[in-house]
């Protein structure tokens, strides 16, 4: 089986905002294609599958364990800024890991905690891939 990616799968777009979110995630990042399709099932257990589209998303998650409080400002900044992602709004650039950047959108409240030292944690992170830039 070859090695397949969210980038293979997603068209390439502009993002609304023109930024890219470098910070690296912390942990586990976890992948989810959601399914857009419902199945009605008959009394006679016949199915009936109804499609929503073609186009395929993606949604990613992860936490920011510990973050210094630059980039822990970074992205409140981001997400909280009514020019900027203003909540979900609107869409930004991000690379996380696999080589390539994607336009997404938060998809989540951001959480941000924080302690006596200036140390941050964002967990809980989710954003939706909406498509991806050219690779240069």
């Amino acid at each position: 089986m070859s090695a397949k990616e969210c980038y293979d799968y997603v068209s390439t777009i502009s993002a609304d905002y023109d930024y890219t979110l470098t910070i690296k995630p912390q942990g586990e990042i976890e992948e989810t294609s959601p399914f857009d399709t419902i199945c009605h099932i008959g009394v006679d257990n016949s199915e009936e599958r109804i499609n929503f589209g073609n186009t395929r998303t993606f949604i990613l998650s992860w936490d920011w364990k510990l973050l210094n409080e630059s980039d822990s400002g970074t992205i409140f900044e981001l997400y909280n800024d009514s020019t900027k992602a203003n909540k979900g709004l609107k869409s930004f650039y991000v690379t996380y890991g696999d080589g390539h950047t994607y336009v997404c959108r938060f998809d989540c409240a951001l959480k941000r905690k924080g302690n006596s030292v200036n140390r941050y944690g964002i967990n809980g992170v989710v954003l939706k891939i909406l498509g991806r830039k050219a690779d240069a």
